[in-house]
């Protein structure tokens, strides 16, 4: 009986051991987010920070001084030709244009006289001379009071956005002092400085891309305008005015920012990644974990260049069809098994090629 029973626990323990010894614990596949660099056509890594200005921008001001009466438009407001923008206290020169106004008038009455005592012989020629010099200094003076009656009103030379207030309705302003600063429609500009360093590598009419600031990713064609003839003494850069081209003076607004990359004139496509698919410094030590056909990462290193704010120009290491793990390289290793998901978290099956399938 014992041997039975002995025999019986062996059998079992044989089992046991034989369906044990063939499964092993399943092995997990980590996740990881792949994207492509992207081509920045002609972009060396290195970005301007600028402004949106009006190409067109005029400092307007009275020709007169005086009291501030009247302010019409504020900052933002859209403006017409000829429209009324402000308006000085007139009482000064509706005084001075009357009195003239009687000086000619009276002088204008005693040349009448004197044509008619001429005629009778009466006056000397050059009697009559005088009085008619008089008569035509008077008419100057009154035409002269009557334009700058009408210099106390300020009216908008152009169409165009009032971009800056100067002044405010009280105030005592002299001639030729800015009251606001007008925008003219048409052309925009992105005004940016060039560093001294660097200045001879830029010329007028070389092209640019830009970049809005608050829409990273959309991109503006536009080109160099003007480049400074001389440097700002104190941060020792040129100013540069960057036209935008086509209707993309439509898509920006005054004052809003930008970043500007100039191409080069023999520049290559630069490619781009997000900044945390790159480990390293800027330099020949960063590297990237780029998927291959059979879904296993390689270590590639890379050659980048100025990090940005959210993404690192790849100057050299990856080319537009590989797939780089986006972020969360620092826990992979060589040759580990990932499956790989784009932004929209679906599967990419990536063919010999570098392409998905």
């Amino acid at each position: 009986m014992c041997q039975g029973k002995a025999a019986l626990v062996v059998g079992l323990l044989v089992v046991l051991a034989a369906c044990g010894g063939t499964q092993t614990p399943p092995t997990s596949v980590r996740t990881v987010l792949v994207v492509q660099p992207g081509a920045a056509p002609g972009m060396d890594g290195a970005a301007f920070a600028g402004e949106v200005r009006a190409q067109r921008e005029a400092q307007l001001s009275f020709r007169v001084g005086g009291n501030l009466l009247r302010r019409l438009v504020g900052n933002g407001d859209r403006v017409r030709r000829g429209q009324l923008l402000a308006e000085l206290d007139a009482g000064d020169a509706q005084l001075q244009m009357a009195a003239a106004k009687a000086d000619m008038d009276r002088l204008g009455g005693d040349l009448a006289r004197y044509r008619t005592l001429q005629a009778q012989q009466l006056v000397s020629k050059s009697a009559l001379d005088a009085q008619q010099a008089a008569f035509v200094a008077a008419r100057a003076k009154y035409d002269l009071m009557r334009n700058q009656g009408a210099y106390t009103q300020l009216r908008a030379p152009d169409d165009g956005v009032i971009a800056s207030r100067q002044a405010e309705a009280g105030q005592v302003v002299a001639a030729g002092q800015p009251v606001f600063v007008l925008a003219g429609d048409g052309g925009r500009d992105v005004v940016i400085n060039l560093p001294e360093a660097r200045i001879r590598d830029f010329q007028t009419g070389q092209q640019a891309i830009i970049e809005p600031w608050n829409a990273p990713g959309t991109r503006l064609s536009g080109h160099i305008r003007e480049i400074a003839a001389a440097s700002d003494p104190q941060t020792r850069t040129y100013n540069a005015k960057i036209a935008l081209d086509g209707d993309a003076a439509t898509q920006v607004e005054l004052g809003q920012s930008m970043r500007v990359f100039i191409v080069g004139d023999h520049a290559q496509s630069v490619l781009r990644l997000p900044m945390a698919a790159v480990q390293g410094d800027v330099g020949e030590a960063a590297m990237v974990w780029v998927v291959d056909a059979s879904g296993h990462v390689r270590k590639r290193a890379v050659r980048v260049g100025p990090f940005g704010d959210d993404s690192v120009p790849v100057l050299a290491g990856v080319q537009p069809g590989d797939w780089v793990v986006a972020a969360g390289g620092h826990l992979l290793h060589e040759g580990e098994a990932v499956h790989a998901v784009d932004r929209r978290n679906r599967p990419v099956a990536i063919s010999n090629d570098g392409k998905a399938r």
